[in-house]
This record gives structure tokens, C-alpha cells and sequence, in this order.
């Protein structure tokens, strides 16, 4: 560097140690820029399977419609709540509501707030086949205008804030044939696919956004040969990565033979059965797992396999409770939820879990049914069995949900819970 020529010699010399300063002060700060810049703007890549970025599936809905939107403020609460509890990354469902929208606005509120705050989003963007959720849905063909609209709204948001949104998920549950009222065939969701992939290629979305479709297991190549095809190998082959749903909570009911376990005999106690009978239903997850790596491997794809959804419900007066599969309960969702989170953990597999909080609006009509209770947080924001260990540790201390603080389901009181624990008739 040029140092002025008519200053004299201590002055050229303080001179050039104020440029030098200047220049190791400037190298520091970007340095510091660049670190808290990357901290602060995960990849896909670098936050799906690492464990130090859990993540869950949000919906803030408080009430029985979703005519009720919640808050920016109430989003923001929850979003606190989570963070606390180690989430780094929600999953969301659709755009066509504002709730999607106000998650994303509402992370980045809070970031300028605090710069320690780091929250992410899967963004997911609804797609239906023709005639959806009439009584003649056509399954051949899609409702192009509506899927056209939702593409396009998750395109905008996530031009808006690159910086949050990390994944785009195009459809939910949207080729598993059991969605009567609205699923699709593959190549709906191949072309919606790779309409957004061509995007990333032009440049106009971000080139390390993750494209994927989240769905049951079976569509993802698990479930046999009738969702075997062409299409399905094509948008294996077009995605980022597979997102695979696996709910052995629901196969209590739908598998007759589910709660057969044999070595159940060995066991002395409630405690002990139900720790057995809920490590088989984590097996059965990850047999699940398996068949869609499988499949994958057998069409020649080579692709991350994350878990889009599981989950646990808590409490139902229908197949899953006491007069049925006598699986609802908190006891058993919290074994669930820790089997889940030690295996995917272990293996490099992010897990979004079902659900953050309970969904009244689910299930409007039943209040007890088992849709609305797959929450780790009740409505009103007390934490289930499943968290009571981070009540305890004052991980939720000073937070709060609708100005009600963050306390323990049952009152915190075993006895309680027990009296709702019922073991499945076992053979």
C-alpha cells in the first residue's frame, strides 16, 4: 500500500500501523460477519439430519376453525416455545391460508429481535386432484388453477425470505391413495417438481433450496406394487430428498395383530410392558423406513430419506383408545416420541414430529378424537408427559401461550396420568 510521501517518518510509520489496524479490524469483522451469517442461513443441506437441528411439524390454530387465524403475536409465542425446547425448523402445510405466510413473517420478526434467535421452515404447498373434497373427486387429473396459485404463492414467500425457508414440500399426503377426497398420481406432483427445480436451475430461486414431496410411506414406493411406476421412479429421481410419513399409532387399529408380542410374557409390570410394546412400535417405523429405502435402491436412487411426519396421540374416545386399540395415551406418546428422536438422531435423520401443539380444529365436531390430540402441548399450552422433564429444568420459564404459563399436563401428578394408561389385549 502507497503511504503519503510528505509525512514524516514516525507519522508514516503510525500511518501505516493505523492501515494496518484498520485492515486486521476489517478482516475481523468479516470474519465475525461471515461466521454469525452462517449460523444464522443453514442450508438444506446442512440442517436435514443433524441432530442439532430438531424439528417439528406447527400448526398455531387455537380454536375449532381455521377461520381463526392465529396472531403474528401468538406465533411468536409459540416460536419462542419451541426454540426453548431445541426445535430449529417447522414444517408447514399450505399457503393458500396466512398462517404459513405469518409463521415465516413472524421468525422473521423475532430475529431482529433477538440475534440468537435461528428457526427455519419447511414450507409446504397443498395440492389436490380435480373435484377435491367433492363427492366425485377425479383422481386422473388435477385442479390445475388451484395447485398453479399455491405453486406460485410458495414461490413468492420463499423468494421473500430465503434466509428461512429451506424446503419446499409439494404436497401432503397427496398420491397416498387412502386421501380419497383429493390425491393425486405422481406425475401431478413430478411436474409441480420440477417446475421448481427449473426455477433453481434459471436462478430464480435459491439454487440450495430442497425440493421434495411429503408423503406416506406407502407412496413413496413402500407400500407395494400398486404404486409402483414410471412416474413414481421419475420424481424419485427429480426430488432433493424423500419425506415419508410412518404411523404405527394408526396400525394399532388397522393391524388386527399389531399388540402381539409374544416376549410380553417375560414382563412383570405396566411399566415394563408398555416400554416393550412401544420399542416395537418404533421398529415398525423403522421397518417402514426400510422398504422405501429399499424400493429406492432397487429403481437406482440414491437420495437422503428423511421423516416428514410421525406422531403419537394422546387421548381418544374412538379406534385408539380404551374401547379400542388402547393406544392413546401419554405414557405411550412420550415413549413414542424418545424412541423416535434417539433412533432418527443416531442415524442422520431429521424427524419432523406430529405435532408441536393440539389442533382442535381437526376434528371439530369430537373433541376426544384422536386428530386433535397428537400435540406434545395441550391447546393451552401445558406440557404433556412427553415434556414435563424440561418443565422441570426451567427450560419454559418466563414463556407463555394465550398469558398462561408453560406448566405439566395432570398437574404434574403421575397417579393422574396412570389412571388414563391402558394396556392393549395382548395374545
Amino acid at each position: 500500500m502507497r503511504i503519503v510521501s510528505s509525512l514524516p517518518t514516525i507519522g508514516r510509520i503510525t500511518g501505516l500501523l493505523g492501515t494496518l489496524f484498520t485492515l486486521l479490524l476489517g478482516l475481523m469483522l468479516f470474519s465475525c460477519e461471515t461466521k454469525s451469517t452462517t449460523m444464522q442461513s443453514k442450508t438444506a443441506s446442512e440442517l436435514l439430519g443433524n441432530p442439532n437441528y430438531q424439528a417439528i411439524s406447527y400448526g398455531g390454530y387455537r380454536k375449532v376453525s381455521r377461520e381463526f387465524q392465529p396472531t403474528l403475536d401468538q406465533l411468536k409465542e409459540d416460536l419462542r416455545i419451541l426454540h426453548a425446547m431445541g426445535i430449529r425448523i417447522v414444517r408447514t402445510y399450505n399457503v393458500q391460508l396466512p398462517h404459513a405466510t405469518n409463521v415465516v413473517k413472524a421468525i422473521a420478526e423475532l430475529k431482529k429481535e433477538d440475534s440468537n434467535f435461528e428457526m427455519y421452515v419447511m414450507l409446504g404447498a397443498w395440492i389436490d386432484c380435480e373435484g377435491a373434497w367433492t363427492s366425485s373427486p377425479n383422481h386422473e387429473k388435477e385442479d390445475y388453477a388451484a395447485n398453479k396459485a399455491e405453486i406460485e404463492r410458495a414461490v413468492e414467500l420463499t423468494r421473500a425470505y430465503p434466509d428461512i425457508i429451506k424446503v419446499i414440500a409439494v404436497g401432503n399426503e397427496a398420491m397416498v391413495h387412502w386421501a380419497a377426497s383429493y390425491f393425486v398420481k405422481p406425475n401431478v406432483i413430478l411436474e409441480w417438481v420440477n417446475y421448481l427445480q427449473t426455477l433453481k436451475t434459471n436462478g430464480d430461486l435459491p439454487k440450495e433450496l430442497w425440493i421434495t414431496s411429503s408423503d406416506n410411506f406407502a407412496s413413496w414406493g413402500g407400500g407395494g406394487s400398486e404404486y409402483h411406476n414410471e412416474d413414481l421412479k421419475r420424481l424419485a429421481k427429480a426430488v432433493d430428498y424423500v419425506s415419508m410419513h410412518t404411523y404405527p399409532f394408526h396400525d394399532t387399529h388397522y393391524n388386527p395383530s399389531f399388540w402381539n408380542i409374544k416376549a410380553v410374557k417375560t414382563y412383570k409390570d405396566t411399566n415394563d410392558v408398555n416400554s416393550l410394546l412401544m420399542k416395537s412400535a418404533v421398529n415398525y417405523s423403522k421397518m417402514q423406513y426400510k422398504q422405501v429405502s429399499d424400493y429406492l435402491k432397487s429403481i437406482g436412487v440414491d437420495k437422503p430419506i428423511h421423516i416428514g411426519e410421525t406422531g403419537w396421540a394422546s387421548k381418544s374416545d374412538g379406534f385408539y383408545g380404551p374401547e379400542g386399540s388402547k393406544a392413546a395415551d401419554e405414557l405411550k406418546q412420550s415413549m413414542y416420541h424418545q424412541g423416535m428422536r434417539e433412533w432418527t438422531d443416531t442415524e442422520g435423520i431429521s424427524c419432523f414430529y406430529f405435532e408441536a401443539f393440539d389442533e382442535p380444529w381437526k376434528s371439530s365436531a369430537n373433541p376426544n378424537d384422536s386428530e386433535n390430540h397428537f400435540g406434545l402441548f395441550t391447546r393451552d399450552g401445558k406440557a404433556k408427559y412427553t415434556l414435563w422433564h424440561l418443565v422441570d429444568s426451567g427450560v419454559f420459564e418466563g414463556l407463555s401461550r394465550d398469558g398462561k404459563p408453560i406448566t405439566k399436563s395432570y398437574n404434574g401428578e403421575s397417579a393422574l396420568l396412570n389412571k388414563d394408561v391402558h394396556l392393549p389385549v395382548l395374545k
